[in-house]
C-alpha cells in the first residue's frame, strides 16, 4: 500500500467511526504509551506504516515526513548533513516515530537554549474528527508568520487530530561541545544556574545530579573554549553520555522507587519541601522530582509558584494533571472545534 493510499485508509477509518462514535486510540510506536491518562479506546488506529522522508533541504534547514517515520531515521538522515532536531527530543526507545514526538511534545536538555518541539513546527496536515484533512503552516520558514495552528498539535496527545504529516525547521550541528562540571548543593547549584544564564554564553544544557552542576557548552570552537575558562570546573569526557542518558532517562535516579513527578516552574523558583529526591534540568525550569506524597501536595507545591506538575510515572493515573479551570475550559472547546465526536485518544487528557 502506499502511503497516499494509508492516507486514504486513515480517513475512511475515521470516517466509520465517526458514523459509529467508535473511539480510537492513536498509536504510532507505542512507545510514550505511558504518558497521560489511561486510553479508554478499545479500536487502535496505527500510523506505524504511515511512513517516510517527504522533502528535505539542507540549505533552508526544514524537513518534512510522514508521522510514522521512525524518529532514529530522521535523526539520521540530517546528522548526514551535520544537522539535528534543535528539541533534543528523547525517544524512550527504537519504536519512537515522529507523530509520537510531537504529540507528546517532548522536549530535552537544549529546550530553554534552542527552543521548544512547539517552536520548531513550521506546518502540518492533520486528520480531524469528522474525517476532513486539513493543512496549516508551510514547509519554508519565510511562508511561517505569527502563531500558527499546526502548532496546537504539539503536546495535544493527538486529541485534537490524526497528524498525517510534519514539516520541522533543523538547526546546524554545533561545530564545538563540551561538558563542565562543580560540585554544588542543590541551593547553591540553582543560584549558579540563574546567574549562567544571566550571561551571554554558549549554553546548551545545564542540570544538577547527585551534588554535581552540569553545564553544557555548544558553538564556535573559540567561543565554547572561553566560555569554558570563564566558568571554571572539571571537563568531562563522558559528557555527551549523561545528556544522552538524562534525555533517555536511563540514570539510576529514574530507576528508583516513588512516582516520578516532572515540575515545570520558573528557574529561580523556590518550591515548598516535599520529601524524595530532585534532579534539576533545564536550568532548573525543569525539575524531576521522586516522591511518595500526595499528588495534592503536589500539585500544590507547583501551583504556589505558578508552575504546574505532571505525574510522569505512577500507580495514580488519575491524579497526572490538574489544569487550571481557565486553562481545562479553553482545551475543551478546542478539542470540541476538532473533534466534536470525542473520538480521538478519549482519557488521554484531564479535559
Amino acid at each position: 500500500m502506499t502511503n497516499a493510499d494509508m492516507s486514504d485508509v486513515v480517513v475512511e477509518q475515521i470516517r466509520q467511526a465517526g458514523a459509529a462514535r467508535r473511539p480510537l486510540r492513536i498509536v504510532g510506536g507505542n512507545s510514550k504509551a505511558f504518558y497521560g491518562g489511561a486510553d479508554t479506546a478499545d479500536t487502535v488506529l496505527s500510523l506505524a506504516e504511515h511512513r517516510g522522508i517527504i522533502a528535505y533541504e539542507p540549505s533552508e534547514l526544514v524537513i518534512t515526513a510522514r508521522a510514522g517515520t521512525p524518529l532514529a531515521q530522521i535523526e539520521a538522515l540530517l546528522a548526514e548533513r551535520r544537522q539535528m532536531l534543535g528539541f533534543e527530543p528523547p525517544a524512550f526507545g527504537t519504536r519512537a516515530t515522529l507523530g509520537g514526538t510531537l504529540a507528546c511534545g517532548f522536549s530535552g536538555p537544549r529546550r530553554p537554549f534552542a527552543g521548544s518541539a512547539r517552536d520548531f513546527m513550521l506546518g502540518c496536515r492533520i486528520v480531524n474528527g469528522r474525517a476532513e484533512t486539513l493543512s496549516f503552516g508551510g514547509r519554508v520558514i519565510k511562508n511561517v508568520a505569527g502563531f500558527d495552528v499546526s502548532r496546537l498539535m504539539v503536546g495535544a496527545l493527538g486529541t485534537l487530530g490524526v497528524l498525517l504529516e510534519a514539516s520541522l525547521r533543523v538547526l546546524p550541528m554545533p561545530e564545538a561541545e563540551l561538558t563542565l562540571a562543580q560540585s554544588l548543593a542543590e541551593d547553591q547549584a540553582l543560584a549558579a544556574m540563574n546567574r549562567l544564564q544571566g550571561q551571554s554564553l554558549p549554553l546548551s544544557a545545564l542540570s544538577h545530579h547527585d551534588g554535581r552542576l552540569r553545564v553544557r557548552l555548544s558553538g564556535a570552537e573559540a567561543a565554547v573554549a572561553a566560555a569554558a575558562a570563564r566558568i571554571g570546573g572539571e571537563i568531562l569526557g563522558d559528557g555527551p553520555e549523561y545528556w544522552r542518558a538524562l534525555r533517555e532517562q536511563a540514570l539510576v535516579f529514574f530507576a528508583e522507587t516513588g512516582d516520578l513527578w516532572r515540575l515545570s516552574v520558573a528557574p529561580a523558583a523556590l518550591l515548598s519541601a516535599l520529601p524524595g529526591r530532585q534532579l534539576l534540568d533545564w536550568g532548573g525550569a525543569l525539575r524531576w522530582l521522586k516522591t511518595d506524597a500526595p499528588a495534592e501536595a503536589v500539585h500544590a507545591a507547583a501551583r504556589a509558584v505558578g508552575g504546574h506538575a505532571v505525574l510522569w510515572r505512577g500507580a495514580d493515573k488519575t491524579a497526572w494533571l490538574s489544569p487550571e479551570p481557565a486553562l481545562a475550559g479553553l482545551q475543551s472547546r478546542l478539542r470540541a472545534a476538532f473533534d466534536p465526536y470525542g473520538l480521538f485518544n478519549p482519557g488521554r487528557m484531564p479535559f
